[in-house]
């Protein structure tokens, strides 16, 4: 009889214990910040949510594929405290897709906006910040780096990967530029080449814009680069650019 009267008290002080560790979960969890994703893919960012939320985020995160789902859902979440905005393959160069950008960045002025893309070109950095953007996370970086992303953003820090912006270092320190115009430099066809190279198009277009070979367009970009002395084609943007920007003869 002690026994089962022992056994009783012991569930029945588990079961206190349950329901008050439970009851403290749900307070802390309504305590929270919370972190949109948006995206329009339902796989994409349901993984990306699971992952954030197993890597130690700190905030509850929400799910979304437009802004007009949060507005009708934000009532179920904590207080917003950053926007991840996955585009994906998507170029923020594209109207549509800047046009995106500023309106969320207005409409969520005090809640930043961080961008996740394929691509690591500064250019599309540069362009995301204009647009409001208060971070720009490539998708080569690792999990890890994308919750220190989000959360110096949310912190009020602004995050761009350092693999776009490092090969431009030289650049500030020199504080030299050559003048000489893309003529005096490069073939005819070669400026062409940096000219498309410079607004960021793909080999591809490049080609079938200049009624070219893809193989022809990879050689004059090889040899772009060594009269450039570039290592990859966001410091040859880089350069033209610059050169453009010094009053170079060349048109636009």
């Amino acid at each position: 009889m002690s026994s089962a009267s022992g056994l009783h008290s012991f569930v029945s002080t588990t079961q206190s214990e349950i329901s008050s560790s439970s009851t403290g979960e749900i307070n802390d969890q309504a305590d929270r910040e919370c972190l949109l994703i948006l995206d329009g893919r339902a796989l994409d960012r349901e993984c990306l949510a699971g992952a954030l939320e197993d890597h130690d985020l700190g905030m509850t995160v929400a799910a979304m594929g437009t802004i007009e789902e949060w507005r009708i859902k934000k009532g179920a979440y904590p207080p917003l405290t950053a926007i991840l905005f996955n585009l994906g393959g998507r170029k923020i160069t594209e109207q549509s897709i800047a046009n995106e950008i500023k309106l969320i960045s207005s409409e969520f002025s005090s809640v930043p906006v961080i961008l996740l893309a394929d691509t690591e070109d500064l250019a599309q950095i540069l362009t995301a910040l204009e647009c409001g953007a208060r971070g720009y996370i490539p998708t080569s970086v690792g999990i890890d780096v994308c919750v220190e992303a989000v959360n110096l953003a949310a912190a009020g820090g602004i995050f761009v990967p350092a693999s776009s912006v490092l090969p431009m270092r030289h650049l500030i320190a020199s504080g030299s530029r050559d003048t000489r115009s893309l003529t005096t430099m490069f073939t005819h066809r070669q400026a062409e080449v940096a000219q498309a190279l410079r607004r960021g198009k793909a080999n591809k277009i490049i080609a079938h814009e200049l009624n070219l070979r893809e193989s022809t367009v990879k050689v004059h970009i090889r040899n772009i680069m060594r009269k450039l002395k570039a290592t990859n084609r966001t410091e040859v943007a880089y350069k033209v650019n610059d050169l453009f920007g010094e009053g170079s003869s060349a048109q636009d």
